[in-house]
């Protein structure tokens, strides 16, 4: 079973990804592990007493971010596993191929930044760095 994951942002991009995924699963031996990743943004500094109203927050935002997704990969019958992570895009999507042991990373551009990112995009970029796995980039 190929382990995929694929992180989503809630953008049109990660659906797009979250698509290509479902065409292109009828054609794997077997069904895929499909593993879907939010990536929330950390709060700046130390706030004093709110920690679980930040755990909340970032859950409660995960969710929504991950509903059309799910939605998604629910209507094609596939199964698949979301997770809500807290830090850095690259660092935290690395951090979890590496966790969940991911044999490929599916996931969208975005075209934003420098120059030297525009084609990719930052996250995509780095990412790309970061894993040692083949990651698979829809536009």
């Amino acid at each position: 079973m190929l382990r995929v994951l694929i992180p989503i942002d809630g953008s049109e991009n990660s659906l797009r990804t979250v698509g290509f995924v479902i065409g292109k699963a009828p054609h794997y031996k077997e069904p895929l592990e499909i593993h879907l990743l939010n990536v929330q943004h950390p709060f700046p500094g130390t706030i004093q007493g709110v920690a679980e109203e930040a755990k909340r927050f970032h859950h409660d935002e995960g969710i929504r971010a991950l509903a059309p997704a799910r939605k998604l990969l629910d209507a094609a019958g596939l199964k698949y596993e979301y997770h809500i992570g807290v830090g850095d895009f690259g660092e935290t999507i690395a951090r979890y191929a590496k966790d969940l042991k991911i044999e490929q990373v599916v996931m969208g551009t975005r075209g934003a930044g420098s120059v030297a990112n525009m084609l990719l995009g930052s996250v995509a970029t780095k990412v790309l760095h970061l894993v040692d796995v083949p990651v698979l980039l829809v536009k």
